[in-house]
């Protein structure tokens, strides 16, 4: 029943060995990944992954530590490259003040871009959000107001007012393997606040190792840690936590379809 709704399959740490990786995550019980784009000079590569493996699904984007090496990242541009069965989502795209790899207005301009291409595809949005986030609401709340299109903040660690905002508008809260760490109390705050059916798990796998797993390269089987984490923090049984944000990631990614043999139910 797990998802990994956002990891790095073709990133340095898991590409070398990606077979391998694949295979200790079917192990552990995740039916189904989402590898993420981050430069469009790396989208074929990434789209090669997910048809390499069944019920792996990609997206395409630039992140925003990428957009001022994008400055022509244009709508039609993903939406072109969005038209593919198994890329089922826009980006990861959004804002970062920490470390402020590109200019702050070519991030925002490069989010308002990503935000048209999932209108105009119907496809969801892909959130990075970090120390921003009166701008990441304000464009949120800007660009809903245009018309109306889906989403999820990714890795989420901001605020408890930014994540009921996000979820105003309609938008999922993904948890990575932050929330296992021992520093991370307020965001273990915001999951006990974010409701059932708007709950997403992932890995940002290499990155972010969940305990206790820390100090090696994350992966998507780790998933299952933070599927642990979170249910003991919901309250609930780890296999209703994992059924429920399965389900949680289809109803989201609906070019995505579940493995066959699951049976989903949604929250109750």
């Amino acid at each position: 029943m797990l998802v990994d709704s956002h990891c790095h399959l073709n990133y340095k740490g898991l590409y070398e060995s990606v077979d391998d990786v694949v295979a200790r995550a079917r192990a552990a019980g995740v039916g189904t990944m989402l590898t993420i784009n981050t430069r469009l000079s790396e989208f074929e590569e990434v789209l090669g992954i997910a048809r390499k493996f069944d019920d792996i699904y990609c997206s395409v984007g630039v992140h925003p530590h990428e957009a001022e090496n994008h400055p022509e990242v244009a709508v039609a541009q993903l939406i072109e490259r969005a038209q593919d069965p198994l890329v089922v989502a826009i980006g990861e795209t959004g804002l970062d003040y920490y470390y402020d790899h590109s200019p702050r207005d070519q991030q925002q301009d490069s989010f308002r871009t990503h935000i048209a291409a999932a209108r105009e595809s119907g496809l969801p949005i892909i959130i990075h959000t970090r120390d921003a986030d009166d701008d990441c609401a304000q464009i949120l709340k800007e660009e809903m107001g245009k018309g109306a299109f889906t989403g999820v903040i990714h890795c989420f660690t901001a605020s408890a007012a930014f994540a009921r905002t996000a979820l105003a508008l309609g938008l999922y809260i993904s948890i990575s393997g932050i929330v296992t760490f021992k520093t991370a109390e307020e965001l273990r705050d915001v999951v006990r606040e974010v409701p059932l059916d708007r709950l997403l798990i992932e890995t940002d796998a290499p990155f972010l190792a969940p305990v206790p797993k820390r100090g090696k390269t994350n992966e998507p089987a780790f998933v299952a840690h933070v599927a642990a984490r979170v249910a003991e923090i919901k309250g609930i049984g780890i296999a209703e936590l994992e059924n429920i944000t399965a389900w949680n990631f289809f109803d989201l990614f609906t070019k995505a379809r579940p493995p066959e043999g699951w049976r989903l139910e949604p929250a109750a």
